[in-house]
């Protein structure tokens, strides 16, 4: 007893951040047979009597928290799971799409929130969004659910409409068939989630699964939204919020004709430190997120945003790249070679991928998000996340990737991946004794690397301009974009 109060007394002597991160470390562990699972009564919807909801809050390597819900009545035998994302909705949505030719695929790992929807291609068969419950399941289980749901009803609808009995049995024919013999039977399926708390599993995490691709898009407006009363901004607030480029903050703090009093005062303005209340993402406490417009040299105008939690300690840093959309992509290609290489200042814009072909590395649009630093730094960046998500540092254990339950064959090979990254990043070793190459692929051309010998050429960096293709142009919202012409269509239209 008397450890136990110095032990608390010492903890709360190391002041108030640290008892609120170990209170949230202690709140989402990682999947264990250990794990705390917590008991609470529940009310059963079958009965009426009371039954009990099992609750396990614990962290899915490469993924987030969640929250998984298991119901059972011991009056009537009624049960039931559910999950839920533990986290904040995401900035963005994501489509996933899975091609399913084989046994392990059936097998990968699975989070579908209640807010995705899952389509089969070849089979033009959909699951609506709120349809189902989140559930944390496998492909080949969501494949079960689904073909049990759809047979459910069968007797009732073949004395109704036979017609629409057999068409419901081909589609469930299918399903069991993907699920008896995949090889015989392959399919894609997606999964797109608005809200980006959906998740399948990589096989070969931390490189890219050849048989998953990933998207990431902007979500869509919720319906309340919509339903707020606009607010016509002053001149002053526009000032102090949110502003892309810097002719919306001269426009806002221009001063009438005739006033020369705040002549001097516009362009300090443009690149002035904005500061915008918000919540954090992390712990959801009061945190403010602070803006700068930022002029590179031989490149464009960026902002540079930065969040600081004093509540948890979160930080993070986000750099959007200003003016107008380039009209080709831009590939920058660097062979590093010695220390003075990893110094470079680097831009890497959220749509930007990186790809590293001696390491296998890749990083696909989306990851990271916006990134202002140097190359070492960003190589650090990459480590550290594939570091955390997968578990392998002190304290976590026990997941997917390198814990009890992760094969020895796909633990040695995650050790040996990030053992060449480090090696990368100090230029020894396996990864990097012999040096690299680096590829920045960005299809906005909204990504920068410096040149030491700017104005002129540097030898060990080649910096290409390509046209983006159809599908690129879709992804990124520019095929629906008119920039011409629209002012007689508005006109026409009202």
């Amino acid at each position: 007893m008397a450890d136990s109060n110095t032990n608390t007394s010492s903890s709360a002597a190391a002041g108030p951040q640290q008892p609120q991160q170990q209170q949230r470390d202690r709140l989402f562990e990682d999947i264990d047979v250990e794990n705390r699972v917590q008991e609470v009564e529940s009310y059963c919807v079958n009965c009426e009597q009371t039954g009990t909801t099992r609750l396990l809050l614990t962290l899915i390597p490469h993924f987030r928290e969640v929250i998984i819900m298991a119901f059972d009545c011991p009056h009537c035998g009624f049960r039931s799971n559910e999950i839920q994302s533990g986290s904040a909705v995401r900035e963005k949505g994501c489509m996933q799409q899975c091609k399913v030719s084989s046994r392990e695929d059936l097998n990968r790992q699975l989070v579908k929130s209640e807010n995705a929807s899952v389509k089969f291609v070849e089979l033009d068969f959909e699951i609506p969004a709120s349809t189902q419950r989140g559930v944390l399941t496998t492909v080949e289980g969501l494949i079960t659910k689904a073909a049990g749901d759809l047979g459910a009803l069968q007797p009732q609808r073949k004395l109704i409409d036979e017609a629409v009995h057999d068409k419901i049995q081909a589609v469930i024919d299918t399903l069991l068939a993907y699920t008896a013999d995949p090889v015989a039977h392959p399919f894609t399926f997606l999964l797109d989630d608005p809200t980006g708390n959906s998740y399948i599993e990589n096989y070969f995490a931390p490189a890219p699964d050849p048989a998953l691709l990933i998207r990431y898009y902007p979500p869509h407006p919720p319906p309340w939204r919509n339903a707020q009363p606009a607010l016509a901004p002053s001149a002053t607030a526009t000032t102090t919020t949110t502003s892309t480029t810097a002719e919306t903050t001269t426009t806002a703090t221009t001063p009438a004709e005739g006033d020369t009093s705040n002549n001097t005062t516009n362009d300090d303005d443009d690149f002035a430190v904005h500061v915008f209340p918000g919540n954090c993402s992390r712990c959801n406490a009061p945190s403010e997120t602070r803006m700068r417009i930022v002029s590179i040299p031989y490149f464009k105008e960026v902002v540079i945003m930065a969040t600081n939690c004093d509540v948890c300690g979160y930080k993070s840093n986000e750099v959007k790249a200003g003016g107008a959309i380039s009209a080709k992509g831009k590939r920058i290609i660097l062979k590093v070679t010695d220390e003075e290489d990893l110094n470079r200042d680097v831009l890497k814009s959220e749509t930007c991928g990186l790809r590293i072909p001696e390491l296998d590395l890749e990083l696909t649009t989306g990851t990271l998000g916006g990134r202002f630093t140097t190359l070492e730094g960003l190589l650090r960046q990459v480590h550290d996340e594939l570091v955390s998500v997968s578990g392998n540092s002190a304290g976590r254990d026990g997941n997917f990737a390198v814990g009890d339950s992760a094969d020895a064959v796909r633990k040695r090979a995650f050790a040996k991946f990030l053992a060449k990254l480090e090696s990368a990043i100090e230029l020894r070793g396996e990864g990097g004794k012999k040096g690299y190459t680096l590829i920045l692929d960005d299809p906005l051309a909204n990504s920068y690397l410096q040149n030491p010998y700017a104005p002129d050429e540097d030898p060990n960096m080649t910096v290409e301009f390509y046209e983006r293709t159809n599908e690129e142009n879709e992804f990124l919202g520019l095929n629906d974009m008119v920039t011409e012409g629209y002012e007689a269509a508005a006109a026409g239209n009202a």
